[in-house]
């Protein structure tokens, strides 16, 4: 079944707010990262339970924690507890099938967005979901699999490249919103030379499977629109939110962010059509290259017209057929034919049908 179509599961029966893990379980063990950093520092660790990682609440300065794996429930619930966060939110995070959106809660902000990434022997889109809680004083981040596109973030702050480190923790928001629209183009990029491929090989030598090639291609043209799309309103609301916890300065960095993410759209769209396009191409080759096959045919039982004439009168049964005892008769009849053959050929030639 198509993952496009594929039925989500499910909690049926349960309040709202239940905390029940949906999605695949990608990990075995949870992975927490904490950076804590300012302008002068920056201390890094991997609390390994729940009871490490609480007192980083009380830190005075900018806290990211990074959390790889949702399945381990009561870890989240307990970081709920500890930080304020509403069940429902809880509930979302553990709930991969969201679609990107932003909730103002007053002490914090919710966004939710996807990240991709591309197999490009498959031909395949992965998609999984980034969390992340923006507060006054950190930033979570939540994903249930390892790997992700934040390692140049992580870059800046241990080395203290660039402002983010003299900045708060919306800024670093924003840097993650940014890494995750950046990855976007390089995933662009690859699709745009597959598609580039794909229109030279239906042009030179159309088949089946690269029909196949354009189709898969499509499907997932569309789970990226349905990712970059509402990220474009996730964007726009970020920016225009009346939330103390987002800058006046860094709302200028969300609204370049906002343009990357029109910019990712457009360029989806383009895709779209050209797919669309790669379609009519396949079957417009096929069509002439049918149409070259038939070209040929036709001329080869144009020629045999005349020499089929000849054969079918000289093959009646009459005693008095003219030349029938001549003794060059059968030699007389290939150079007729073959003068017949030859006189069409170069007429053909002429007119250009050859």
């Amino acid at each position: 079944m198509s993952r496009l179509t594929q039925r989500r599961p499910t909690k049926a029966a349960q309040p709202p707010g239940t905390v029940e893990y949906v999605g695949k379980h990608k990990v075995d063990n949870v992975g927490i990262t904490v950076l804590d950093y300012g302008p002068a520092s920056c201390r890094e660790s991997t609390p390994a339970t729940l009871a490490e990682l609480l007192p980083h609440r009380d830190s005075e300065s900018v806290t990211w924690i990074d959390i790889d794996g949702l399945h381990d429930t009561a870890l989240l619930q307990g970081l709920g507890a500890h930080y304020g966060f509403h069940p429902l939110v809880i509930e979302d995070v553990v709930n991969t099938h969201q679609r990107p959106k932003l909730e103002d809660y007053g002490d914090y902000l919710y966004i939710v967005v996807r990240m991709l990434s591309y197999d490009a022997e498959k031909r395949e889109l992965g998609s999984d979901q980034v969390s992340l809680l923006l507060g006054n004083r950190y930033v979570f981040s939540l994903q249930e699999s390892w790997g992700d596109v934040f390692d140049p973030v992580r870059e800046r702050i241990r080395n203290g490249k660039g402002r983010i480190r003299n900045h708060g923790p919306d800024y670093l928001a924003y840097a993650l919103l940014d890494a995750v629209v950046d990855n976007y183009f390089v995933i662009l990029e690859q699709l745009g030379e597959e598609i580039e491929d794909l229109e030279s090989l239906l042009v030179e030598d159309p088949r089946p499977e690269q029909q196949q090639a354009v189709h898969q291609l499509k499907r997932e043209m569309i789970l990226l629109r349905k990712s970059v799309w509402p990220l474009r309103e996730v964007l726009s609301g970020l920016e225009r939110t009346e939330s103390e916890l987002l800058q006046a300065g860094t709302r200028v960095f969300v609204r370049d962010v906002y343009d990357h993410a029109v910019q990712v759209i457009d360029v989806v769209e383009s895709f779209r059509d050209m797919l669309s396009g790669l379609q009519d191409l396949y079957l417009t080759s096929i069509s002439n290259k049918m149409n070259e096959v038939m070209k040929v045919l036709t001329i080869i039982g144009t020629i045999f017209i005349p020499i089929t004439f000849l054969a079918g009168v000289y093959g009646m049964n009459f005693a008095h057929l003219p030349e029938l005892g001549w003794r060059w008769g059968y030699a007389g009849f290939w150079a007729v034919s073959l003068a017949v053959g030859g006189v069409m050929l170069s007429f053909f030639r002429r007119r250009k049908w050859l």
